[in-house]
């Protein structure tokens, strides 16, 4: 099957902070594909450079060198006007719910924007909020009234909108507790099933990439270390350290990862 997106030698460096100062290299060389109603999971610590990837796929920061293709177009350099185009096949869903919406627009003023000039927007508006299982009065109110996890399930909804091909995850479930995590997470699978939709989900969790991805490209110091399944056993020191880091509810096996983190040579 022919990727629907494809990365190349991808390198972005932001400037120094004097006017003096050398600029940063953030992403060294990234190679990533991610096929048709596949979700890649891209995890790594922070500033390992997994945000960049995504911010630079939706071209919301300077390619540097390589390539990306989506739908077998280069897209690196695209200017601003057809990337106004593409945002009916690409959209994002970031990390806070709370400042990701307008907070004095109702949630059906938010979901009919991008459909602006489209024929039955409003019953669209219906229909995406039902798909998110939010009430159809949820389009009256405004996002103080919803909880953080109902606010990512409008916040996925504005992303379904116009039927994008690939959607951006950005740390979607990070600001949220660990029961509506399992929740959403759950909806963006769902939600995956019934469209065919793609993700490149970017997330410091190993454990919950491991969930929601079909494959998974670890990011240390912008480069990939290393590609697995999502069943996979980590080979990497690195891969296995982020496995070891994460939280478990059992405090006997939370110690006994913490003694094994402990011992790993990250080198």
């Amino acid at each position: 099957m022919n990727a629907l997106l494809t990365v190349e030698d991808l390198r972005v460096s932001y400037p120094g902070r004097g006017w003096r100062a050398p600029r940063t290299q953030v992403l060294r060389g990234i190679d990533l594909s991610v096929a048709p109603g596949e979700t890649l999971g891209l995890v790594g610590e922070s500033g390992s450079g997994k945000t960049t990837v995504g911010r630079a796929v939706l071209g919301l920061v300077p390619v540097e060198s390589g390539t990306i293709t989506f739908g077998g177009e280069r897209i690196e350099h695209a200017p601003r006007r057809r990337r106004r185009e593409l945002a009916r096949d690409l959209q994002v869903i970031f990390q806070d719910p709370y400042t990701s919406l307008n907070p004095s627009r109702t949630v059906g003023d938010t979901l009919a924007e991008p459909l602006l000039g489209m024929p039955g927007a409003r019953a669209r508006v219906a229909t995406l909020l039902e798909r998110v299982h939010l009430p159809a009065d949820a389009a009256s109110r405004l996002p103080r009234e919803f909880s953080g996890g109902q606010r990512q399930r409008v916040a996925i909804a504005r992303a379904l909108a116009i039927g994008p091909r690939l959607i951006v995850c950005d740390e979607p479930v990070s600001a949220l507790d660990l029961t509506t995590q399992k929740t959403v997470l759950d909806l963006l699978r769902e939600i995956q099933e019934q469209t065919g939709v793609s993700y490149l989900f970017v997330s410091h969790d190993l454990a919950v990439v491991r969930f929601v991805s079909d494959r998974i490209a670890v990011l240390r110091d912008g480069r990939i270390v290393e590609e697995l399944g999502a069943r996979g056993e980590p080979a990497h020191p690195y891969t296995r350290s982020l496995l070891l880091a994460a939280p478990v509810a059992d405090v006997a096996e939370q110690r006994a990862r913490r003694q094994a983190f402990m011992s790993l040579d990250l080198k």
